[in-house]
């Protein structure tokens, strides 16, 4: 077995937790192959929702416990959260479809329609792997890929209520809708619960990159997990650049030096967890074979150098501008996961469309710092805002209390408190003060940076915001109106961009938002695939080998998902300054020694 601390004396249950794109499915991989290749009985458990554990293994596997033939000992299942979280809507909507009117039941259908569903649907699934011996008794140990949030899990730890507080009409908010069902589980509940926050029998791994807003995102979360009582945590830094590698490549050694920065200033909260790091591998995680070398430091067996040169389609972002700036003004969003370089694009594209003599607004509830720090001066034509998320949750919490919390009892208002904590809280308030940003749009460009998701979308428009009260007011006066949200749906007022990297994990989560915004009636109109190594030059047999790795999953946005699209090179430098920010606009190959 490997020399990593996270799997010294491991108990029963081992949870990974981290964003998409920092390796958690390849780690929990690994070790579910390791702790099987140790002598014993493992099941891996998916509750990801862009699941590839099947795809990692090359087999099929479901929802269903399905024996991994290439590893004795080894079993796998996939919780489809989708298929969970419909039997969930079925099992809480179906009893009063024939009862209660239509529209009230689309909108109970609306409130459990979003990622808080889901995952609280997911949690339902792997509660019973947690505490129904007779499922598991087979297994030495569980292996999760996905552990719960700090925020479901406080959810599930509060007294009973929910389901009375909802049909009293006290509470229409974003994650009390999916907790009406609960009550009969509750014990259940609290015995997952229970087994989570004891470390005899529960480890949580945290998985991040060597990357300063990665690593500050993995100490958000050890923080929200420890002040619920999850104190006992590993972190795993994955992918770090071996120094070895930086020999002849400026490219490589600037990559290095980076990573090594982020780790000197890693956040104290994390200094004191037991720390694994892992070193980047040339291959594509694919495969038992490669699964196994990943926790090793022994050299890589069955390397392929590539020496022929790596050609690829790359449509640069100039061409889109081109067809932005037609417009002369609109709003452009850019969206998608942490970590993809939005921040950087969005402040790359203000800076171009400025540059062309167009006026430009680019908003954003990034840390201000960053955003000064990118642009690192000013520029004619452009004006920048940050919107404080802090200050406009909380102004947000407080209007919701003082409405609608005002009559409730002190129960009442602590459940309405504790859904005021949900992560979506946090992007209606600052979707709120996009919102009175939006109308510059119809005279200037607004490049609005960190968007909401498309669950919140739907959840602004369906469950009473203000899109719906301006539509129930106006009715057939033949007023005309209009209201962010519709502007988001209008093609020719708004352009939203999805900004992903040419891996595999998060191109599939740009594709759950493409759906996501689709059902929200926003069409996505580009993809930027960013910091793409196959669109630069590269000398380090590594970053070669991963450049040819990147190839698919660019084909795959060029021929599956993105109407258009835009590769954005990863740079030497970072991208800070306008000259830098619009060399990332360029036609032309990234040749990092000049």
């Amino acid at each position: 077995m490997s020399d990593c601390k996270f799997l010294e004396q491991p108990p029963r249950f081992l949870f990974f937790t981290g964003k998409g794109g920092v390796g958690k499915t390849s780690i929990a991989c690994a070790t579910a192959i390791q702790l099987a290749d140790a002598g014993r009985q493992v099941l891996l458990v998916s509750t990801d929702p862009a699941s590839n554990v099947g795809q990692v293994f090359g087999v099929s596997i479901g929802n269903r416990i399905a024996a991994i033939a290439s590893v004795p000992g080894l079993a796998a299942l996939e919780i489809d959260p989708q298929a969970a979280a419909q039997a969930y809507r079925d099992r809480i909507v179906g009893p009063v479809r024939e009862i209660l009117p239509d529209s009230v039941v689309k909108g109970i259908e609306e409130q459990l329609s979003g990622a808080c569903t889901t995952e609280i649907a997911a949690f339902d699934e792997f509660t019973a792997l947690l505490t129904d011996s007779t499922l598991t008794a087979a297994y030495d140990h569980i292996v999760f890929d996905t552990a719960p949030t700090g925020h479901t899990i406080r959810l599930l730890q509060l007294p009973g209520a929910w389901s009375g507080f909802l049909e009293e009409g006290k509470g229409d908010a974003s994650c009390l809708g999916p907790l009406a069902g609960l009550e009969k589980q509750r014990a259940q509940y609290k015995s997952a619960v229970d087994t989570l926050a004891d470390e005899t029998c529960t480890r949580l791994i945290l998985v991040a990159r060597a990357q300063q807003a990665t690593l500050r995102e993995v100490a958000r979360t050890h923080e929200e997990l420890a002040s619920i009582g999850f104190q006992r945590q590993y972190l795993v830094i994955n992918g770090i650049l071996p120094h070895i590698e930086t020999a002849n490549d400026p490219l490589a050694a600037a990559i290095y030096q980076r990573e090594q920065s982020a780790l000197q200033a890693i956040p104290e909260v994390l200094q004191a967890l037991p720390c694994d790091k892992v070193m980047l591998k040339p291959f594509n995680l694919m495969g038992v074979d490669a699964l196994r070398q990943l926790l090793s430091d022994a050299p890589v067996q069955g390397q392929i150098i590539v020496d022929s040169p790596i050609e690829i389609n790359q449509p640069s972002l100039s061409a889109l501008v081109d067809d932005i700036a037609v417009d002369g003004h609109g709003l452009i969003m850019l969206m998608g996961k942490g970590g993809v370089g939005k921040t950087t694009l969005a402040a790359a594209l203000a800076v171009e469309l400025a540059r062309r003599g167009l006026p430009v607004h680019l908003t954003t509830s990034d840390p201000a710092a960053h955003l000064s720090e990118t642009l690192n001066g000013a520029l004619d034509n452009l004006t920048v805002s940050r919107i404080d998320p802090h200050v406009e949750t909380e102004h947000y919490r407080r209007h919701v209390l003082e409405t609608k919390g005002k009559r409730l009892d002190d129960h009442g208002r602590a459940l309405l408190e504790e859904d005021l904590r949900s992560p979506c809280t946090e992007e209606i308030a600052v979707f709120q003060a996009f919102s009175r940003i939006i109308r510059e749009a119809g005279h200037k460009f607004v490049v609005m940076d960190t968007a909401p998701t498309g669950h919140t979308l739907l959840l602004l428009d369906a469950t009473g915001a203000y899109h719906r009260e301006v539509s129930r007011q106006i009715g057939d006066s033949g007023l005309h109106y209009s209201t962010p949200m519709m502007k988001l749906q209008d093609a020719k007022q708004t352009k939203v961009l999805i900004v992903t990297l040419a891996e595999t994990t998060p191109v599939l989560e740009a594709a759950n938002l493409q759906a996501d915004l689709r059902r929200a009636g926003i069409e996505p109109w580009a993809w930027v695939v960013n910091s793409s190594v196959a669109a630069t030059t590269v000398h380090s047999p590594l970053l070669r080998q991963r450049a040819a790795n990147e190839l698919r999953e660019i084909e795959d946005v060029a021929d599956k998902y993105a109407p258009r699209y835009a590769v954005v090179p990863l740079l030497r430098e970072e991208p800070v300054g306008v000259a830098r920010l619009l060399e990332l606009i360029s036609n032309n190959r990234i040749d990092p020694e000049r």
